[in-house]
């Protein structure tokens, strides 16, 4: 099963280190490219995955993680995800214990520990794919092609497109998995030591297999490329020979060995129960996503569908070949539909399919059989991960995510190393690619720093967004939100603005910029916002609340208690809504009794305590003197008055 050292692999520009050398380095690289990230801040999704979600909690029960979903939800909620991943949520919680609270520091650097990792493995798991399968007498991997793995794996540990994952801490999920289907992989190749096939190790790659499954979903996927590892390289079948037989209903089985029959169906019937188990444990149906998540999957031609789906491909193809424009979200317009076939972006979905039809040409037809197979489980390697992120079986939540790709890049990575060890052989040029390789290697290095330190706060993230996707409606609205948070609404309303008009349905802009006109006395306006954004989305409870606030300040009482009961209809435990509710209608009867009767001088006293107590002085002034002009004897009535005014004198002489 074993290759004689390849004869291209001498020419790539690399020295030929020993095993654990090349491991070391590759993890320093890796270490290098995102050190700068392990003191950044809790940024985008790790509000919600980590500070917010109680799972991580001592004082929660260890048994809620296999019963919630990612972010602390329960599975069997209409409102969850459904992302079942307990594995990396008990990671985040034994970070929790260690560090005895929300300390980011130490989760930052365990995602950078395991990135380095999964680094330093990937050395073994390209050379099996490029060289062959073959062990040493200590059981340790031959590597036939020390060079070319060794340049896949610097240039994975150090491909920009990795920096969500490992500077964004709920990118844990993701290494996590990696992780797993390395073990997985390389656990299935274990099994074929010393020429005889061990049940054990199968049995062992399948509960591996598992793992990287309870870490993110995607992990299931490494079942499809240990077959493709099992059908091309240990059993040697040339799958255009194979194609033709089957085509021609010719018996194709000469081709394949019963044992190779067997170790499909036992990975097939492993993958359908652990299918099932996620089926029973999601307890509902599949998660409920708008169209705002993934315009293209609501488009009701299926051809436009097609179309964009195959767009957004060459769009991650494009993020592996030049990962520069790099983005926290894509969604919400950042990517625009393409709606007919003159779509000049049509020629990117071309040049795509030409590119990939030529390497599946080569790898079907090359008379070497070495290029045939690398070049195909290379391509596994790329596609396979990502078929639960491409629409096909099931509609996902995003456009485009950059994480789903951390994957998906090591069979870029190994493609590319390949190719440029085949080119190093046959140009005259041959130190001009060797300073090129070298040149893209820093570079690499250089973005992923740049990229991990914008990483590190949420201002730098969403602020580089901007310039990559300045039609994204959330881009501008995180960006708002960010500057509100650090008090500068004034900043904060010109993007909440600018999100509401790329995005004329954004509620939560809507409910956002509303407040901040509330505060500052902009009534009518946030009222017709706040006003638009129920009637857009109904059971938005926050959004009903600060429109009852609204309406009370313009003493529009009556509309202001409905507001009030309609959020706390859509959200039972409210208790800043109980409190303006019960603010309102004690306010509200007393006002209706001075409607009744305006001389009422008790009525005046109790209305000047509530807003003396409400903060609104010179409310409280006001009823105080009527109610003693009405009743000067009124008791308690002159004290609280006095108190109001030795209050005020203090404010006025204390103002500069």
């Amino acid at each position: 099963m074993a290759l004689s050292d390849v004869y291209w692999d001498h020419q790539i520009p690399l020295p030929k280190l020993a095993p654990a050398q090349a491991k070391v380095t590759v993890a320093l690289v890796a270490l290098l490219c995102f050190i700068n990230s392990y003191d950044g801040e809790f940024v985008f999704d790790d509000s919600e995955a980590i500070v917010n979600n109680k799972d991580l909690k001592p004082t929660t029960p260890l048994n809620n993680i296999w019963s919630n979903d990612f972010w602390g939800s329960n599975l069997s909620s209409n409102s969850s995800h459904k992302s079942y991943r307990p594995l990396t949520v008990l990671t985040f919680r034994l970070n929790y214990l260690l560090a005895g609270g929300l300390h980011p520091v130490g989760f930052h650097v365990l995602n950078i520990i395991l990135h380095a990792v999964i680094s330093a493995l990937m050395i073994d798991v390209f050379a099996i794919l490029i060289g062959g399968l073959a062990y040493d007498e200590k059981g340790m991997i031959l590597n036939h092609a020390p060079k070319t793995s060794l340049l896949a794996a610097l240039l994975f540990a150090a491909h920009p497109v990795h920096t969500e994952s490992v500077a964004g801490i709920v990118g844990r999920a993701d290494l996590l998995c990696a992780l797993f289907f390395q073990l997985s992989f390389l656990t299935y190749c274990k099994a074929f030591n010393r020429g005889r096939f061990s049940v054990q190790w199968l049995v062992l790659s399948l509960l591996l297999c598992a793992a990287a499954m309870l870490c993110k979903e995607q992990g299931i996927t490494v079942l499809g490329v240990n077959a493709a590892f099992d059908i091309l390289l240990i059993c040697n079948v040339n799958v255009y020979e194979l194609s033709q037989k089957l085509l021609l209903r010719k018996n194709p089985l000469d081709m394949l060995r019963t044992g190779l029959l067997t170790r499909l169906a036992l990975m097939g019937l492993g993958g359908l129960l652990m299918l099932y188990a996620r089926w029973r444990i999601m307890g509902t149906g599949p998660p409920a996503f708008t169209e705002v998540d993934n315009p293209a999957s609501f488009a009701e031609n299926i051809f436009l569908r097609i179309v964009n789906y195959n767009y957004y491909y060459s769009l991650n193809a494009w993020l592996l070949l030049c990962p520069w424009w790099l983005c926290f979200d894509w969604s919400m317009g950042c990517v625009p539909l393409i709606k007919s076939a003159t779509d000049w972006r049509m020629a990117w979905l071309l040049l795509m399919w030409c590119i990939l039809i030529g390497l599946i040409s080569q790898a079907l037809f090359s008379q070497d059989s070495q290029r045939r197979r690398t070049l195909t489980l290379g391509l596994v390697l790329l596609v396979v991960p990502f078929l639960p992120a491409s629409n096909i079986f099931f509609r996902v939540g995003f456009v485009i995510a950059e994480r789903v790709l951390y994957l998906s890049s090591a069979g870029y990575c190994l493609l590319l190393a390949y190719s440029l060890g085949h080119c190093c052989c046959w140009t005259k040029y041959r130190k001009l690619l060797c300073m090129s390789v070298l040149a893209l290697l820093c570079v690499y290095v250089a973005r992923c720093a740049l990229r991990s330190h914008q990483w590190r706060t949420e201002q730098s993230l969403f602020t580089s967004a901007l310039s990559v996707c300045p039609l994204n409606a959330k881009v501008h609205y995180n960006v708002g939100k960010n500057l509100a948070d650090r008090g500068n609404s004034t900043a904060a309303i010109t993007y909440y603005r600018e999100a509401v008009r790329l995005h004329p349905t954004y509620v939560h802009a809507m409910n956002n910029l509303g407040n901040i006109l509330k505060e500052r006395n902009e009534l009518i306006e946030a009222e017709q916002l706040l006003s638009k954004a129920v009637s857009i989305q109904p059971d938005f409870a926050a959004a009903w609340m600060n429109l009852g606030i609204v309406q009370n300040s313009l003493q529009k009482f009556e509309e202001a208690e409905q507001s009030y009961w309609n959020a706390i209809r859509f959200r039972k435990k409210y208790p800043d809504c109980y409190y303006n509710l019960g603010r309102l209608e004690s306010e509200g009867f007393f006002l209706h009794a001075l409607r009744i009767n305006p001389n009422a001088a008790s009525c005046h006293g109790n209305l000047a305590v509530l807003y003396h107590r409400w903060g609104k002085l010179e409310l409280a002034k006001k009823h105080y003197e009527l109610s003693l002009k009405l009743d000067p004897e009124a008791p308690g009535t002159r004290d609280n008055y006095n108190m109001l005014r030795r209050k005020l004198d203090q404010l006025k002489h204390s103002t500069p």
